[in-house]
């Protein structure tokens, strides 16, 4: 049975803030062929009810969700890539390669300002916007899901470190309001 990534390091929690592993189970890169966007779009919408999301913002219905993943390319996260991607866009299988954790609670956007350069406020940073970034100094891809919830992909290499980091900044800002 495979091992999870994140198995022994999650969850964790300091002064309501969660920090949790998420299941994850297909993972698929999905870059649409030089022209053929428009397509590739109209086969995502039709079998899952996703576009394919603009810059620096997720979709979701029914469980299967699309990040925007760099120019021109997506992840796709809980679902199968529908057959009819065939042809007019490049598909890989990413679901071993990443974790996916999820930071929640009302001081999770402190604990990420400790750690990421982004501005994660209501106002700037909105339902389903994502971005890629740099949690520390590893490649992270960001997305709010929630009120004060924000899904983190990462690595499964830097599991530990993500992990680690994450669980210091917590404990960081729980500290600060103890005195």
């Amino acid at each position: 049975m495979a091992k999870s990534p994140c198995e022994g390091l999650l969850p964790v929690e300091f002064d309501g803030v969660v920090l949790r592993e998420l299941s994850m189970a297909t993972v698929t890169s999905i870059t649409p062929f030089k022209g053929q966007e428009k397509k590739a779009s109209k086969a995502l919408e039709a079998a899952l009810g996703l576009l394919m999301p603009n810059a620096n913002w997720a979709a979701e219905n029914e469980g299967a969700r699309a990040i925007w993943f760099g120019q021109g390319r997506i992840l796709l996260i809980g679902a199968d890539a529908p057959e009819a991607l065939n042809g007019c866009a490049a598909m890989t299988d990413q679901s071993d390669a990443w974790i996916m954790i999820q930071l929640e609670g009302p001081a999770s956007r402190d604990v990420l300002a400790r750690l990421v350069p982004i501005d994660f406020r209501r106002s700037a940073f909105e339902l389903e916007q994502t971005a890629r970034t740099m949690l520390q100094h590893m490649s992270v891809s960001i997305t709010r899901v929630g009120d004060d919830a924000f899904q983190i992909m990462a690595f499964r290499s830097m599991a530990a470190t993500c992990v680690h980091e994450l669980k210091i900044a917590m404990k960081v800002v729980a500290a600060r309001d103890t005195y």
